[in-house]
């Protein structure tokens, strides 16, 4: 549905708050200098369980949600086969950042009916949403299944946009953040990151671009 300038999408302009000091925001990026360097990288060779992921095209949409009116969501589908040496349970999970500090978790206050039209939309007969998707995956290119993964847009004013596939690798690895001395688990997420410069349009029909496509070890951040 193509949707006139009365029903385009404008998010709020968010106003910046400048009342940090200059001591307190390069303490805060020597913190974070130290953090980033102080995460492993996923192993060289994988020695754990692994699924073959291939990930599809970002895309925004405009649905009409009744009684509230066009709004717009990011989505994307991938597909995944086990490649492993046994049929294994798969529950995967999704986050999406922003440059402007937004994460937030797949299917989060997404209505039923989005992903509904969207599988209409996509009109692919192996498209599962994100619940039917999950369950015991079994070994197999015969066996592989197809998921599509829905984020609510409420920002489009953002320059980069990074989704975290996990729950397609049994690598983690334990670690001490060096800021606060408390334990945490990382586990080996594929990370794809997208370049939206400007203002994003639910009129544009073409993907979102992708800039970098790579495993990373990371700990769930979305609540």
């Amino acid at each position: 549905m193509m949707l006139n300038d009365s029903q385009r999408i404008h998010p709020p302009h968010r106003l910046g708050t400048f009342a940090l000091s200059l001591g307190l925001v390069c303490a805060s990026l020597l913190g974070l200098v130290s953090t980033i360097q102080a995460a492993p990288e996923p192993e060289p060779i994988p020695r754990r369980w692994e699924f073959k992921i291939e990930p599809g095209e970002l895309r925004l949409a405009c649905i009409d949600v009744p009684t509230v009116g066009p709004q717009a969501f990011f989505y994307f589908t991938y597909k995944v086969t086990n490649t492993s040496s046994q049929d294994r349970f798969f529950a995967p999970s999704f986050e999406l950042a922003s440059d402007r500090g937004e994460i937030i978790r797949s299917g989060r206050d997404v209505p039923p009916m989005v992903s509904d039209v969207l599988l209409a939309r996509i009109n692919r007969p192996f498209l599962s949403n994100e619940i039917d998707v999950q369950g015991l995956l079994l070994q197999g290119k015969e066996n592989a299944r197809e998921g599509l993964v829905i984020w609510r847009a409420d920002d489009l004013l953002a320059d980069e946009i990074t989704i975290y596939a996990a729950g397609f690798s049994g690598e983690t690895r334990s670690i001490t953040r060096p800021d606060t001395g408390e334990p945490v688990l990382l586990r080996k997420t594929l990370m794809l990151k997208h370049l939206t410069p400007g203002d994003l349009d639910c009129r544009d029909l073409h993907p979102i671009e992708r800039e970098e496509t790579r495993w990373i070890m990371r700990s769930p951040s979305a609540r």
